[in-house]
């Protein structure tokens, strides 16, 4: 498996465990841009740092909003259907 292209989504690179010691500042800004980073040791990768997904604030009005468009729902029939996923053979 190539390390250096471990996730094709994100840019990443591999480091060793000394440079992670001596280079921590500056590797988390690069973390903290977006770029995922490998450690290594003796050669082996052994743990990945990569940005947090950052949580969004999506204001009350717009789910309201959301929710008021929304297609309507039989409840009797989403559960019967759900149970039909879950558990096929409960019905028959």
């Amino acid at each position: 498996m190539c390390y250096n292209c471990y996730d094709a989504g994100m840019k990443s690179r591999t480091i060793t465990q000394r440079e992670l010691r001596n280079q921590s500042g500056a590797i988390l800004r690069e973390v903290e841009a977006g770029r995922t980073v490998i450690v290594s040791r003796n050669g082996t990768p052994v743990g990945e740092l990569r940005p947090v997904r950052r949580h969004r604030f999506v204001p009350r009005a717009a789910i309201a909003d959301a929710a008021a468009r929304a297609v309507r729902i039989d409840s009797r029939r989403f559960r019967t259907d759900l149970d039909a996923v879950v558990n096929p053979h409960a019905n028959g």
